[in-house]
C-alpha cells in the first residue's frame, strides 16, 4: 500500500483536538497517535455520548487507559464550547460533518449549521486560543460539488483557506486534506456488501456498472493527515495519490459468484468523482506521493512547495477517478479489506 511519510511529524509533548472525534477516522487517528507519539493530550470532541462512552471503553480494553486521553462533549455549531474545548490546544483536526449526501438533500438547513457554521466556528475558536495548526478533512465530493454535502463541503474548504488571512501576528496556519472514498468507514460500499454477503444475498446492487471513485484506507488516511502536518505553511489543499477502482468490479472481486443488479444512481451522486479539475492545474505542484493545490491569495508566498521539490503540473492536468492512470487490483483490494475495521 501507499505510504505517505508520516514519520516525518512529530507529535511528542503536543496538546491535539479533533471533533468529530468519535468517527472512524477519529478512532483510527486517536489510536495511531497514542501508538507512535508521547502527545501531552489528546481531546476528543464529539457531541454523542454514547459514542464516546463506547470508544473510551474500547481504548480502556486496548491498554489506553491512563493516557493522556480527554471526551469533551460539544457541537461545532457551539463556537464558545469549541473555545472552551481549544485551550491549550496546539493542533485541531477538523473531521466533525454531515456527510450522508441524501441526508443532505432533505436536511439542507442541518447540513449547513454542521458543514459550513461549524468550519467557521473552528476558525473564530482556533484564532481565539492561537492554535499552531489546523487541518480540516475534506471530500472528493467538494470538486464540482452537484449534492448540498459537496457544496457545503467546498464551502468548508474556502473558509479554511481563507482563514489564513485573518491571522495577523498569530501563529495560527489552516490547511485542508482532501481524498475520497474510504475503505470500510461508516456509510461507505464496503461495509454494505459485506452484510449482504454475510447475510446470504442472492444479488448485489450496483448504482451503476461504469461508476468509478477513489478508495483509501483509514491506516492511508490517518498517515496522510499527519504527514501533511509536517509540510503545511497554511491555505494548501493537499491531494494523496491513491487508486481508482470501478464500482462493478469491487462487487465482483468482493463476491465473484454473486450476479450484480443495477439499482440506478442515487440523487446527488456522480458517475466519478474528481480530486482536481483542470481549472486547478495552474495553482497545482506535485510530490512523489501527493498534489498540493496553492491557494490564489494574498498572503500566499508563490515556490513554498517548490522550494521543497514538489514541480507545477501540466496546464491541462486533472485528476479524476475514471481518467486515473492507478487503478487497484484484486491482491491490492484484498489488502485493504483487511485493514478495514
Amino acid at each position: 500500500m501507499i505510504e505517505f511519510g508520516a514519520d516525518q511529524t512529530n507529535l511528542d509533548g503536543r496538546s491535539i483536538l479533533i471533533t468529530g472525534g468519535t468517527g472512524s477516522f477519529g478512532n483510527a487517528f486517536v489510536r495511531t497517535i497514542f501508538e507512535r507519539y508521547s502527545p501531552a493530550r489528546v481531546v476528543v470532541f464529539s457531541r454523542d455520548e454514547a459514542k464516546q462512552y463506547d470508544m473510551a471503553q474500547a481504548l480502556e480494553h486496548e491498554k489506553y487507559h491512563g493516557k493522556e486521553l480527554r471526551f469533551f462533549i460539544g457541537d461545532v455549531r457551539d463556537q464558545e464550547r469549541l473555545q472552551l474545548a481549544m485551550r491549550g490546544i496546539d493542533t485541531v483536526i477538523h473531521a466533525a460533518a454531515m456527510k450522508h449526501v441524501p441526508a443532505a438533500e432533505y436536511n439542507p438547513f442541518e447540513c449547513i449549521k454542521t458543514n459550513v457554521n461549524g468550519a467557521e466556528n473552528v476558525v473564530r475558536a482556533a484564532l481565539e486560543n492561537n492554535i499552531e495548526q489546523v487541518v480540516a478533512l475534506s471530500t472528493d465530493k467538494a470538486v464540482n460539488p452537484i449534492n448540498l454535502y459537496g457544496a457545503s463541503k467546498l464551502a468548508a474548504d474556502k473558509i479554511f483557506v481563507a482563514a489564513n488571512n485573518l491571522v495577523g501576528d498569530r501563529k495560527t496556519r489552516f490547511s485542508v486534506v482532501r481524498y475520497g472514498n474510504v475503505v470500510g468507514s461508516r456509510g461507505s460500499v464496503v461495509p454494505l456488501f459485506k452484510r449482504l454477503i454475510d447475510s446470504g444475498a442472492t444479488e448485489l446492487p450496483i448504482t451503476d456498472p461504469r461508476m468509478t471513485r477513489f478508495f483509501i484506507t483509514l491506516g492511508q488516511g490517518v498517515d496522510f493527515v499527519l504527514s501533511s502536518l509536517s509540510m503545511m505553511e497554511g491555505g494548501e489543499i493537499f491531494l494523496p495519490k491513491i487508486s481508482s477502482l470501478n464500482i462493478s468490479d469491487l462487487a465482483r472481486m468482493m463476491a465473484p459468484d454473486l450476479p450484480q443488479k443495477t439499482v440506478g444512481i442515487r440523487p446527488g451522486e456522480k458517475l466519478h468523482e474528481a480530486l482536481i479539475t483542470r481549472d486547478s492545474a495552474n495553482s497545482t505542484v506535485e510530490y512523489g506521493d501527493r498534489y498540493v493545490v496553492e491557494p490564489d491569495l494574498a498572503f500566499w508566498s508563490v515556490g513554498h512547495h517548490q522550494a521543497k521539490g514538489a514541480k507545477p503540473v501540466p496546464e491541462d492536468f486533472h485528476y479524476a477517478s475514471d481518467t486515473n492512470t492507478e487503478w487497484l487490483t484484486e491482491e491490492q483490494l484484498n489488502a485493504m479489506l483487511k485493514t478495514a475495521p
